[in-house]
């Protein structure tokens, strides 16, 4: 009867947008979709994003389509008068503008919250600090190899708000969902994981508090029914079943004593039961241990383990997370571009036993550089190859901990990497793992990690 209703909800919202004004904040790849499907409903749409016309892609294409552009500087000025308001991800929910068209009357929501209003299948739900991507693979091979119809969306996939007709009540949805995506969110998924807590994006949340609170919507709204997994080794998840109205399960790597999802002997086990031999694993790194063993528990009782164990045995990793690039004169090189925190930096370094030469630096995102990061760059790295805006923060907190490590400060990019190789002796590791967001020099993590393997594949 529910999934029904919400399909029929679906259509009514279709025709519900017949006419009325409506402003979309971000011309994203989430948001294109989203317009296209508001103008073919005959919808007013209007675009706000700050950039000008020259950086904004199917700038003409809209135009002649009939929707309506405010950008640059001042771009939300105009945000006057809208029925209904999609915000992006990224666009602070408390925005004076947005408040006061809250206040006059208007519905401010965004893709992923209309999402989950609408959509007629079970949804299984991925957030953290770090391991999210990798994770939300992991869950959406198993569900799919079990032959269930599955959709992957959020951070990953395709947009899927588009794709709500093609969505069945009998299949599965996982999502990869940052807090941005959760700041806002009065729904929750079926089932859920948060691989973990570490402090990130403090540039553009208020606090850390807001930070964990928007990941806690994850779960905050689920019933006796919900499921969450996660991170009994992390010092804020492992309280976060006291919060939870659902089941809370915990994996840990650390503690095999506890009633979840463990390692014992050399196999992931859930209770006493062996699900998948570690060495199985194709992937590098301990966290990556932790990620499946959070995939694990959020597919328990949807997939059986002889599903887990052939994907496990053939799953290699995603793109720019630890992917080996090649080797040049004995030295291998390693793409870890998604390395945008201090905490996935360890973790980064942490996957090798051979002292490495690592590239670090970018963009500045006002998270601090701690002991426990300067402690694994004593133990994992002989020389430090810096470059971008936290380069000199880097080097400060690495020297309050050792003076043994190498540092070389480089200008550009491809001098860091071309520095790299020129250091590096046959044996050696360079591992790109930044700690660091890549917004001063690149358009996302993407980007950064394919010129590291072109410069790489140029040698």
């Amino acid at each position: 009867m529910r999934n029904n209703l919400i399909n029929e909800l679906f259509e009514s919202f279709k025709r519900e947008i017949k006419n009325k004004k409506i402003a979309v904040i971000g011309l994203g790849v989430s948001n294109l979709p989203l317009i296209n499907l508001l103008k073919d409903n005959n919808a007013k749409v209007t675009v706000f994003d700050k950039r000008e016309k020259e950086a904004l892609k199917n700038y003409e294409e809209l135009l002649e389509k009939g929707v309506n552009f405010s950008i640059g500087e001042n771009y939300l000025n105009a945000l006057v008068g809208f029925d209904y308001i999609f915000k992006s991800p990224s666009t602070r929910f408390d925005l004076p503008e947005l408040e006061a068209e809250r206040v006059r009357g208007a519905i401010v929501t965004s893709e992923m919250e209309k999402f989950f209003e609408f959509c007629p299948a079970k949804i299984i739900a991925v957030t953290g600090s770090d391991g999210k991507t990798t994770t939300t693979t992991l869950v959406y091979k198993f569900i799919e190899a079990e032959g269930y119809g599955c959709h992957l969306g959020g951070n990953i996939g395709k947009p899927l708000f588009t794709e709500l007709d093609n969505i069945k009540p009998d299949d599965y949805v996982v999502l990869e969902l940052s807090s941005f995506q959760l700041n806002t969110i009065k729904q929750s998924p079926h089932r859920a994981i948060i691989t973990n807590i570490s402090p990130n994006h403090l540039d553009i949340h208020k606090d850390y508090e807001e930070y964990i609170d928007s990941k806690k919507n994850v779960f905050k709204y689920m019933d006796e029914e919900g499921l969450l997994i996660t991170n009994y080794d992390n010092d804020v998840t492992k309280n976060l079943d006291k919060e939870n109205k659902g089941k809370t399960r915990f994996f840990s790597r650390l503690d095999n004593t506890i009633d979840g999802i463990t390692v014992r002997e050399g196999y992931i086990t859930v209770g006493d039961e062996k699900v998948v031999a570690i060495s199985d694993m194709k992937l590098r790194g301990v966290h990556n241990i932790e990620n499946l063993m959070a995939a694990i528990g959020v597919t328990r009782g949807i997939v059986k383990n002889d599903t887990i164990i052939e994907v496990v045995k053939n799953f290699y990793g995603v793109e720019h997370r630890l992917e080996f690039v090649r080797e040049v004169d004995g030295v291998k090189f390693y793409n870890d571009s998604i390395s945008s925190s201090p905490s996935r930096a360890i973790a980064g370094v942490n996957s090798f036993d051979e002292k490495l030469i690592l590239i670090a630096g970018g963009y500045d995102k006002k998270v601090p550089f701690e002991m426990n990061f300067s402690n694994a760059m004593k133990e994992h790295v002989k020389k430090l190859v810096l470059v971008g805006a936290t380069s000199d923060k880097i080097e400060e907190a690495v020297l309050r901990v050792t003076s043994e490590i190498e540092i070389v400060k480089c200008n550009t990019f491809e001098e860091a990497v071309v520095t790299s190789k020129k250091i590096a002796q046959s044996g050696d590791v360079v591992l790109l793992s930044p700690g660091s967001a890549s917004f001063d020099l690149f358009k996302n993590f993407e980007e950064r990690g394919n010129t590291f393997k072109d410069i790489v594949n140029r040698m």
